[in-house]
Formats: structure tokens, sequence, C-alpha cells
């Protein structure tokens, strides 16, 4: 349904659609007649970050978001205004000394003399060797700027011109630039090319140089660190004297084990050594002691002396660590020691108890063991308690020693790193620039003609603006163009439609007529006039007052007033067509009636009932400003109607409109039903919402609505 709407409305402007696009058509055309031709020239460059033939520092494989990162930077570099300056400057150099410019000189350039163009020659030279822009707060720079936009050389040109793109997710970065001079064209991305290798080789370089000091500097630092930190390390051993702390713990540690081991033997063997000792005692008799004492005397003595030999050997053979050459020297005592005790056995003086001979042997060797036993178990533990101490001192060395290790060898990590990182960017500094170029712009020939292009755009963009502009006109456009959105903006029921008629009127006599029916447009605007008098008729039932108006003035209601009253008509009713609107009887006019409501509210006797059953009574008004109940009172106004009510079927009053406050409705306390002539195009506005809610306050006295001058069924006279 919109969609239809919108169409009709297109429909209807049709010659705006076509008169637009063909104004712009022919003021397009002139314009583009005189446009230089197009010259476009290409140039190529390889970056390297791709191509691995390049890469003289090998790469595990690619990761395309990095590299899209990098391409992206480049990009974006290569259209720094710096690097377009640059070509600027050599732009304007170029056409201010050489013989064969590229451009004629700008308005703004023929104004400068010869010592203005040589200065402008120097200053534009000097700023290309420093590679820095021109002051726009600065006078005299501030006028070569402009110079510079006269000729169409500024960044913001170049950059409109130039186009700079990666190719296929390549390794190349093509430049394409377009002007009026083939020249040009090639100048501009040969020198944007150069211009942005000498940036970029300069602006790695300068970074990579950073990066290489600051690595130089963090190289000694880590160094000196390190170095530190060994020599507090060296220092610390000397003046603790300490060789190495882990091996003199390993050491004491397996001495300790020793020592434990051999001192639980020891132990154990004087237990066994006293309880051997004391069974060979309870086996002597005293006699026999001491005769035995005194027999071996001598002999005792020697063995006491190896005895003490031996504690000393045995003492002197624990401290010195189970020192080999000692051990060899205790088993030779042992063996004498053994001998003095067999020697002892041999000279004992028998008695009749020269049987225990054996278990005197026996005991001297028990006590020499027993005695060699439990001296080196005081030995024994004095070289554990030893030891222990040496191990408690030793402890918080190795705990200091450990710090001093650890913080060295992070130190020396650290060192390392900074030492990987120092050598690879001293040897990316040292590296050559990827960077090149390797298709130089060259002229070329001029680009298709895009005039008629140009000329088909225009045509095209002012056609759509038109149609969007229709479009925005039709979109908020509430206007109310059929008779289903009348009835569905009021939900009120539309009686009828009335098409809009052509250019001339309608006689309305002669719509009734014989000669009509040769003319196909005017019976279909007579059966419209039908089908809305039978509906009328229908809801007006009993009723004979009917009273038509409208929301605001202009809308039809006096021809539809003077249409539905011969409509009447034709079905032999009597009918009285009353002029109600004060302020424009227009009915009054076009009758030119006799008969005036002015009068007949006064009590003149006015109207001949007998004409009603040929023709329409009109009662028109005189058109004075003035309302109904100004002309007379309410019980004579309903006095005289009753009485019209029994002299005519149907009684037609057209009143004013409804934005007229109280006229209409004056009219509307005295009528039986209510009729709205409401025209196709108007609109329910804030105001007109307030006679709507009013007339559906009416409830069954209004009737419903007449869509009136409908352009869907309008009708031309043929």
């Amino acid at each position: 349904m919109e969609v239809a709407k919108f169409i009709k409305l297109l429909g209807k402007r049709k010659w705006l659609i076509i008169g637009v696009p063909m104004v712009t058509l022919i003021v397009s055309f002139f314009l583009v007649k005189n446009l230089a031709d197009s010259y476009e020239s290409h140039a190529r460059m390889s970056t390297g970050l791709v191509d691995q033939s390049q890469q003289v520092l090998s790469k595990e494989g690619f990761q395309e978001n990095k590299i899209n990162i990098e391409f992206g930077n480049l990009l974006e570099m290569m259209r720094l205004e710096k690097v377009s300056d640059q070509v600027s400057y050599r732009l304007m150099i170029h056409d201010l000394t050489d013989s064969v410019p590229f451009r004629k000189k700008s308005k703004l350039l023929k104004e400068l003399n010869e010592s203005a163009i040589t200065h402008a020659i120097e200053v534009y030279k000097k700023h290309y060797a420093d590679k820095s822009p021109l002051n726009p707060y600065n006078e005299d720079e501030k006028g070569l700027i402009k110079v510079i936009k006269s000729m169409g050389y500024s960044y913001e040109e170049i950059k409109k011109n130039l186009l700079i793109f990666r190719p296929n997710n390549s390794d190349y970065i093509d430049v394409f630039f377009t002007s009026d001079n083939p020249y040009l064209s090639a100048y501009v991305v040969n020198a944007t090319n150069e211009e942005f290798i000498a940036y970029y080789s300069d602006f790695i370089k300068n970074n990579n140089q950073k990066k290489v000091n600051f690595l130089d500097t963090l190289l000694s630092k880590k160094g000196a660190e390190l170095a530190r930190l060994k020599g507090e390390l060296e220092s610390y051993k000397v003046r603790n004297r300490i060789l190495n702390t882990s091996e003199e713990a390993k050491s004491l540690f397996t001495q300790l084990n020793n020592y434990q081991t051999t001192k639980q033997s020891a132990e154990k063997d004087i237990a066994s050594y006293e309880g051997a000792l004391k069974n060979i005692e309870e086996k002597f008799n005293p006699k026999d002691r001491k005769y035995f004492e005194a027999s071996v005397v001598p002999i005792n003595q020697q063995i006491a002396s190896t005895k003490q030999f031996l504690l000393n050997m045995s003492d002197e053979y624990i401290k010195s660590n189970y020192d080999e050459k000692i051990k060899h020297k205790i088993d030779s005592a042992k063996n004498v020691a053994n001998s003095q005790i067999q020697l002892a056995s041999d000279k004992y003086i028998s008695n009749p108890q020269s049987s225990k001979e054996s278990l005197v042997q026996q005991k001297a060797k028990l006590e020499l063991d027993y005695d060699l036993a439990k001296f080196s178990l005081s030995t024994l533990t004095n070289e554990i308690n030893r030891l222990n101490k040496q191990y408690d001192v030793l402890v918080p060395h190795e705990a200091a020693i450990q710090n001093y290790e650890s913080a060295i060898d992070i130190a020396s990590r650290e060192y390392l790193d900074a030492q990987n990182r120092y050598n690879q960017s001293s040897l990316e500094s040292s590296l050559a620039i990827s960077l090149k170029q390797i298709e130089v712009g060259v002229p070329s020939q001029a680009l298709a003609s895009k005039k008629i292009l140009l000329v088909i755009v225009s045509v095209l963009v002012s056609l759509i603006l038109v149609l969007l502009g229709l479009f925005i006109v039709f979109y908020f456009d509430n206007s109310i163009s059929n008779s289903s959105e009348l009835a569905d903006s009021t939900n009120q029921v539309v009686l009828g439609s009335i098409p809009l008629l052509g250019n001339s009127l309608i006689q309305l006599k002669a719509l009734w007529g014989e000669s009509v029916k040769e003319n196909a447009s005017m019976l279909a605007f007579r059966e419209m006039l039908r089908s809305c008098r039978f509906e009328i008729e229908n809801e007006m039932g009993k009723s004979k007052i009917l009273l038509i108006n409208s929301l605001t003035s202009g809308e039809g209601k006096s021809f539809f007033s003077m249409s539905l009253a011969y409509a009447f008509l034709k079905i032999k009713k009597r009918v009285l067509l009353i002029d109600g609107n004060f302020s424009s009887p227009v009915i009054t006019k076009e009758t030119e009636t006799e008969f005036f409501i002015d009068d007949y509210l006064s009590g003149k006797k006015l109207l001949n009932s007998d004409r009603a059953k040929n023709e329409i009574v009109v009662m028109g008004n005189r058109g004075t400003d003035a309302s109904l109940l100004e002309l007379s009172s309410s019980e004579n106004i309903e006095l005289k109607l009753d009485q019209l009510k029994e002299d005519f079927d149907i009684i037609i009053i057209e009143s004013e409109s409804l934005n007229s406050f109280n006229k209409s409705k004056e009219w509307i306390l005295f009528s039986e039903k209510v009729l709205t002539v409401f025209e196709s195009g108007g609109k329910i506005t804030l105001q007109t919402k307030q006679s709507v809610d009013y007339l559906t306050g009416l409830k069954e006295k209004f009737i419903g609505w007449i869509f009136n001058r409908d352009e869907n069924g309008k009708i031309t006279k043929n």
C-alpha cells in the first residue's frame, strides 16, 4: 500500500524527476567539456618483509598479523606530511629552476619578481636539506606555503591524487599518481619512493643507533655488577679462609659418620672386654693372683710401656683421620705387645694352680685391648665434638656464599642476555635497509576519458537526490490520500468518495440528463453520487435534517451539498437546500435564490412547497457576519425547522467549517444527522484532532465522512 502510494507520488512529480536530471546533464556537460586529460604513473617498491631471500637474520616463519601491522605502519609513514613536504619542495624547485616546468605559473607565482623567486628557491632548498616544514606563523614562509598551494603541490593536493597500497598480501608496495601531466605523474611517484626510502632509512638507523647505545650502556652496567659480585664473593672467602664450602662440608660429614661408627664399635668392644675380664677375675684365687703378680713384675712393666705407646698411637691415628702410616705403627706395636704377653706367660712360675696359665694370658691381652678401646672412646668423642663445631661454623658461611652465588648467577644471565641483544642490534644496525624501488615510474598514455562517466554520475546523483527528497517528503507527509487512511485515522466510517473533477465545472442539471450517456467519465461521477446518496439515505433513516460541514474551509462541502441535493431530487424527494454558511454563502451566490433563512426565521412566509416537486428549493442567507442563534431564539429555530420537515422529505444544510468556533456547532444543535466532508490530501493536525474528537462525541448523530476530491478516482472532462 505504501509502495503504491509512493509510486503515485512519483507519477505526480514526474516532470520534476525528469527535469532536474536533464538540467544536471546540460550543466555537467559544459563543465567537463574543457577538462584536461589525466595521466597515471605507477612505481613499485620492495620491502623485504615477506621475501625470505632478503632476510639476513633468519626468522622462524612469519606471523601474518605482525606482517600486516608492519605493512600498515609503512603505508601510513609513506602518507606522512613530512614525506609529502619533501616532494613538494622538489616540485617547486624543479618548476622554478627548470626550463620545462610541469605546470604553468600560477597567478600568485606570476606576481613574484626575480629576487623573490630567487629567495623562494633558497628557502625551499634549505628546508629540503633540513627536512623541516615551513612555518605558517612566519610571514615570509607563510607566503611560500601559499605559493605551493597555488601550484597544486600542497600536501592536500598530492594526497588527493596519490594512491598507495600493498597488492595481494605481497612483499611490494605500489604507488600511483594521477595528474594532467604525464611527466609530473612519473616524477611524483619516483620522488615519493625516494623520499620515503631516505626518510625510513634515517628513521631506522637512528632508532637502531639509539638501541645499540642503550644496550652498550646496559651491558657495561651488567658487566660491572657481575664483576662487583664476584669480587665480593672472593673477598668473603679470603676473609673467612674458605676454599670450597661444599667440599669441606662433604668431608666433615663423611668424617662425622666414620667417627660415629667407630665410636659405636668402641663402646661395644669396651662392654665385651669388661664382661670377659670380670669372668676371668672370678676364676682366680687371691693367692694365685699374688703369686702371679710377684712373678711377672718386670715383664708387666714392659707391657705397660708398650700399652702407653699404643694409646698414644691410637690417639694420633684418630686425629689424623685414620692415616695408614700410623695404622702400620699401631699394628707393629700390637705385635710387640702380644710377644711381651707371650713372654710373660713363658716366665710364669708354676704352682699347683698351673692349669690357669691360659687364663692369665687371655686376661693380659684383654686388658690391653680394653685399655685401647676405652682410651680411643674418649678421643673419638673429642673428635666428634670438634667436627661438629667446625660444621656449625661452616653453615652460615655456606648460606652467605649461596646468596652470593645466586646473585652472581642472575647477574651472569642478565649480562649474557644484554650481550646477545647488543650483538644482534649491532648486526642489524650494520645491515643495509631492505626497502628499494624495483619499478620506476615512467610517463604513460592518457587515461580513458572520464567525461562521459562524470556526466552519467552527475545525472544519476541528481536523480537519486530528487528521489531521496521525494521519499523524505513522502515519509514525513502525514496527509490522507484515500478513504481507507481517513477511516483508520478517525475510527469513523467513510460513506463515499467524490472524485477530483477535471479542468471545468460539471453542470449539475446536465449531469442527470440523457447527454451524459455518451461521456463515460461523467457517468462514473454520477454513479459515485448515487452511491453516496444511498449510504446517506440508509444512515438517515426517518431523520430529515442533514447538516454538511468540514474540518476546515475550502474542502468542497458547498459543491457536494448541491450535488447531493440533485441526487435526492432524482429519486423524487422534496429537497430543501439551506445555505447556513454566513461567512461564505457560495450556494446563495451560485443559485441566486430569492429565499433567505434570515427572513424565514423572522416570521416571513417565503417558500412555496409545490415547487419542491420539480426542483430543488434553495434557502440562502444575506451574508451577514452573524451566527444562527443571533438570528433567532432556539425555540423559534426548532419550530421553523419542524414546519419545514412537514413540507420537505430531506433538508440539507451546509454550514461553516468546525474551525470557525461555534458557528457550525450551533447548526449541529438543530440538525438530526451530521455529515462531514474531508478533502483528499488533508491532515489530522492537533487543532483538527479536537474537531474529530468532537464529532466522535456526537455518537449516532454523526453518520460519517465524505472523502472529497479523491485523486485516485480523478475524472477529466472529455
